[in-house]
């Protein structure tokens, strides 16, 4: 794999020069895929030995395997990537990780995040990912119709951690990260045109309009940070939401919710509400339990307890944060300190909530985000 890479690298340096003298081609892709494959077959011919550490771009010394009947229903290259990424051979945190880095671009640093792990046991998992890769001969070969439904769940978590990352970019000076939101969705759209029976599908779409819908309405001209309660909900994208609610309803119809359509009922929550005063509190916090049981999760369990805030008060929010950090499975999860520190401010408890707001300043990275719990910092030390 790591020869793979290198492959491809060079063929975008030999594109940059080849298309600059004479134009680019008429399937560029196509182009960058046979020269990469040359330049594979060239070193492999120079090093036998280096057969073995190239299985994503070809098995021998022939020809390549041909691909399964039917790949050609998948609509999009880099679909069909994360589709054969999502091998049942690797564990689920190893088909996501080599996906997101890989095909959609993700840095270590930014899987780690998602995953909430330290930086270094990721790139491991990517590395033992990739020795499996080679140990078990495993092909490069997109699948074929039967075999999407056991590769589905892999496929849309990647999509989902790739639309967080954009959504909420953990590091850098923009919130959102427009183009990741964008290939996320894109992708999104063509998974459930291509599955159009599965919930799952439909629901992690819904999910991404409904969530994205507030884009143009989560920072200011400045980009300083807009919380929900804040923002102009004019703005919002009436015609994503309306597809959102629409397609979470679908999802969510007749039958206990997957972990995707639990989420778009909740999202539909929000949508539905006239303004922040009116959400319905009481259905979101069903909707969590909802979600808690199609997928156990500390950070469904912060959310919750937030929700759980609106309808018995900040003290009833706050016993549920302290049962997560004695838990101890968020411990450096940045908006797990924010959360507690914007509810000990609702109880008007400043110098906890200033001490809350100091340690959420340390771990974000994302700059609009600390320039928010800065303001929100001073805002309290203002009056301790």
């Amino acid at each position: 794999m790591d020869l793979a890479e290198e492959c491809v690298q060079d063929a975008y340096v030999s594109a940059l020069d080849a298309w600059t003298r004479s134009g680019v081609p008429a399937s560029p892709g196509a182009w960058l895929t046979t020269a990469a494959r040359r330049k594979a077959l060239d070193a492999l011919r120079r090093d036998k030995t280096l057969r073995a550490k190239l299985p994503l771009l070809i098995e021998s010394a022939g020809d390549p395997e041909p691909p399964a009947a039917g790949t050609d229903i998948i609509p999009d290259d880099r679909l069909r990537l994360v589709f054969t990424c999502c091998h049942p051979a690797l564990a689920r945190e190893a088909q996501v990780a080599l996906a997101l880095r890989l095909i959609c671009g993700l840095t270590t640093a930014e899987i780690a995040a998602a995953f909430l792990v330290p930086e270094s046991t990721m790139a491991a998992r990517v590395t033992r990912a990739k020795k499996k890769i080679t140990a078990a001969r495993i092909a490069y070969r997109v699948p074929g119709p039967a075999e999407l439904p056991e590769r589905l769940d892999g496929v849309l978590t990647v999509i989902h951690l790739v639309f967080t990352t954009g959504h909420a970019a953990p590091a850098g000076e923009s919130l959102v990260r427009d183009e990741l939101v964008d290939l996320a969705i894109g992708l999104a759209r063509m998974v459930s045109a291509l599955m159009p029976d599965e919930r799952e599908a439909l629901g992690l779409l819904a999910l991404m309009l409904l969530t994205d819908a507030r884009r143009a309405t989560r920072t200011d001209a400045s980009g300083r940070l807009i919380l929900l309660e804040e923002q102009d909900r004019s703005r919002w994208d009436r015609a994503a939401l309306q597809e959102g609610i629409a397609l979470a309803e679908e999802a969510t119809r007749g039958r206990r919710p997957g972990r995707f359509a639990a989420q778009a009922a909740i999202a539909a929550v929000h949508a539905r509400a006239p303004d922040y005063a009116g959400t319905d509190w009481a259905e979101m916090v069903a909707r969590y339990d909802d979600l808690l049981a199609a997928w156990p999760s500390p950070v469904v369990e912060l959310n919750r307890a937030v929700a759980l805030a609106m309808v018995a008060g900040p003290s009833a929010g706050l016993a549920e944060i302290a049962r997560l950090e004695a838990d101890g499975r968020l411990a450096g999860y940045r908006y797990l300190p924010a959360a507690r520190a914007d509810l000990l401010r609702r109880a008007g408890r400043d110098r906890e909530a200033a001490d809350s707001y100091r340690a959420a300043i340390e771990l974000a990275q994302n700059q609009a985000e600390r320039e928010f719990l800065a303001s929100r910092l001073a805002g309290l030390t203002g009056q301790i």
